[in-house]
C-alpha cells in the first residue's frame, strides 16, 4: 500500500511538471507566432536554425498542447484513480515513444535521404521568399551570420530569389573569409565560388555531431522519463480495483 501511494504521489508530481511545461510551451509558441522577430533577437542563431525547417511557433503550440493533455490525463487519472485516463495516457506515451525511436533510427540510417527531402522543401522556399518576406529573410541572415554558412547547400540556393534579382549579388555571408573573419561585398558569383562557403545544413549537422554526447544524453534522459511514466501508469492501472 505504501509503495502504491508513493508511486501515485510521484506520478502526480512529475506529470504536474509536464503540465506546467505544456503551458510554458504554449505561451512561447503563441509568442513566436505573434512576434517572431523579438524571439530571434533574444535566442539568436540557434533558434533561427530550427526556424529554417519548421514553423517554430506552430511546432511549440502543438508540443505544448500535447504535453498539456498528457499532464492533465496522468494527474487526473492518478488522483481520481481513473483506469480509462491512465490507459489513455499510457497508450499516447507509448505511441510517442515508438515514434521517437523510429525517427531516431531514420535520422541515423537515412541522413542523406533526409537531406535530399529537406532540399526539395527548403531551397524552393529560399528562391521564392528570400528578399521579399522580411521575417524569412531575417531568419536566414541570423543563421548565416551565427553559423558562418551560406544558404541550405551553398550560394546557388539564392539564384533567382527576389534578393538576387533586385541586387544581382548574393548575400554577403556567402563571401565570408574564414582567414580574416570578414565578409567581402559585393558578393558576386565569382567571389562566392572562390570562397566556397558551406551550406547551413552541413554546418548544422557538424554542430550536432560535435555535441553528440550532449544530444544523446538528453535523448536518453527523455526516453528514460517516458519509460518510467509508462511503468508507473501501468502499475497504478493494474493495482486499481
Amino acid at each position: 500500500m505504501k509503495c502504491y501511494s508513493f508511486v501515485k504521489n510521484m506520478m502526480i508530481l512529475f506529470n504536474f511538471l509536464i503540465f506546467l511545461c505544456g503551458v510554458a510551451l504554449l505561451a512561447v509558441g503563441i509568442w513566436v507566432s505573434v512576434d517572431g522577430s523579438s524571439f530571434l533577437k533574444i535566442f539568436g542563431p540557434l533558434s533561427s536554425s530550427a526556424m529554417q525547417f519548421v514553423n517554430v511557433g506552430y511546432f511549440l503550440i502543438a508540443a505544448g498542447a500535447l504535453l498539456f493533455a498528457l499532464g492533465f490525463l496522468s494527474c487526473y487519472g492518478a488522483h481520481t484513480e481513473n483506469k480509462c485516463a491512465l490507459m489513455t495516457f499510457f497508450l499516447l506515451l507509448l505511441i510517442i515513444f515508438i515514434a521517437e525511436v523510429a525517427a531516431a533510427v531514420v535520422a541515423l540510417v537515412y541522413t542523406a535521404m533526409g537531406e535530399h527531402f529537406l532540399t526539395l522543401l527548403v531551397v524552393p522556399t529560399i528562391k521564392k521568399d528570400y528578399g521579399s518576406q522580411s521575417d524569412f529573410t531575417q531568419v536566414w541572415n541570423t543563421t548565416m551570420k551565427g553559423l558562418n554558412c551560406c544558404g541550405f547547400n551553398n550560394y546557388t540556393d539564392f539564384e533567382g530569389s527576389p534578393y538576387f534579382l533586385e541586387n544581382q549579388v548574393f548575400p554577403p555571408y556567402c563571401c565570408f573569409d574564414h582567414v580574416n573573419d570578414t565578409v567581402t561585398e559585393p558578393c558576386t558569383k565569382e567571389k562566392a565560388e572562390n570562397k566556397a562557403v558551406q551550406g547551413c545544413f552541413s554546418q548544422l549537422l557538424y554542430e550536432i555531431r560535435t555535441n553528440a554526447v550532449t544530444v544523446g544524453a538528453v535523448a536518453a534522459g527523455i526516453g528514460g522519463l517516458e519509460l518510467a511514466s509508462m511503468i508507473a501508469s501501468m502499475y497504478l492501472y493494474c493495482n486499481l480495483k
